[in-house]
């Protein structure tokens, strides 16, 4: 059996380089990519919390779940905003992107 501690390694690596990726990259996709790496560390905190120090109610699973549909939906209209700026602006990088200064 793994011990918990390999999984909270994981999750907090998977977690780092997340807010890396997030804060350093300059192409939208790749921001959102990042952000999708910080949630499925939240998920696999989720799963092994539950499977090591839960109840065998499932909750951490049914929470994940949850986190799953919540990162899909965000995926989804952050794509979709990226389309309509994309159209308007002809520019995938975070500096193309001064809606608001005009």
């Amino acid at each position: 059996m793994i011990p918990l501690v390999y999984f909270i390694f994981l999750s907090a690596f998977l977690f780092c380089v997340g807010i890396y990726g997030a804060l350093t990259r300059r192409n939208v996709i790749g921001i959102l990519v990042s952000i999708e790496l910080i949630l499925n560390a939240a998920n696999i905190n989720l799963v092994a919390f539950n499977k090591y120090l839960g109840t065998p109610d499932g909750m951490g699973q049914v929470f994940s779940l949850f986190v799953i549909a919540i990162a899909a939906a965000a995926s989804v209209v952050g794509l979709i905003l990226i389309i309509a700026i994309y159209r308007d602006r002809k520019a995938l990088f975070t500096d193309g992107f001064t809606l608001m200064k005009e």
